[in-house]
């Protein structure tokens, strides 16, 4: 993977994403910091600008109520919101994937944003492996030059963390790791 990242903070998405974050900020009446991990199709958007989503997957260092009429409006009228539903106690992740997130930088007030490194982002989408996951994958793969062996290890690393039947993931592991070798073939 390259040392330096170059997020892409200045699409209407991430001004959307700002902006909501704002709100957000505002309608919770902050007094301190309060840490936020961004993954899924947000993260990869940070990354590749090449993913559009309209929800943005995140978990908090603490917990709080999220209002449920929190969203913002897109430049060209697409509608972004926190997805209350989602959960990384149900994908595939590192032990260490909130220390290893990366801080986006850009001003964000009391609301700290942290990206999910893009191999612990890759690493998330394994388990469910559906939708625009792959293309997400493909891209941050290419964009970020994240090899091979960076996700084995680290898929891997997780998977011991896991309980349960594991063979679908496993499976799916190796459909990534497949289309990592052909990445780093092209």
């Amino acid at each position: 993977m390259t040392g330096r990242i170059d997020f892409h903070t200045e699409t209407e998405l991430a001004h959307a994403l700002m902006r909501l974050v704002g709100e957000l900020q505002a309608r919770l009446q902050l007094q301190k910091p309060i840490q936020m991990f961004i993954a899924g199709g947000m993260a990869a958007h940070l990354y590749t600008a090449s993913r559009v989503t309209c929800d943005v997957d995140a978990e908090f260092s603490h917990r709080f109520v999220l209002p449920s009429d929190l969203l913002v409006e897109t430049d060209s009228g697409q509608m972004l919101y926190i997805d209350a539903n989602y959960n990384s106690t149900f994908a595939l992740m590192h032990e260490n994937y909130l220390d290893d997130a990366i801080r986006l930088p850009v001003s964000s007030g009391l609301i700290e944003l942290f990206v999910l490194s893009p191999v612990d982002l890759i690493v998330s989408k394994i388990a469910r492996l559906s939708g625009p996951d792959l293309s997400d994958i493909e891209n941050i793969i290419r964009t970020q030059k994240v090899g091979m062996e960076e996700i084995a290890q680290r898929a891997t690393e997780a998977l011991g963390g896991c309980i349960g039947n594991l063979r679908n993931v496993e499976l799916n592991l190796a459909d990534v790791l497949a289309l990592a070798r052909r990445c780093q073939h092209d």
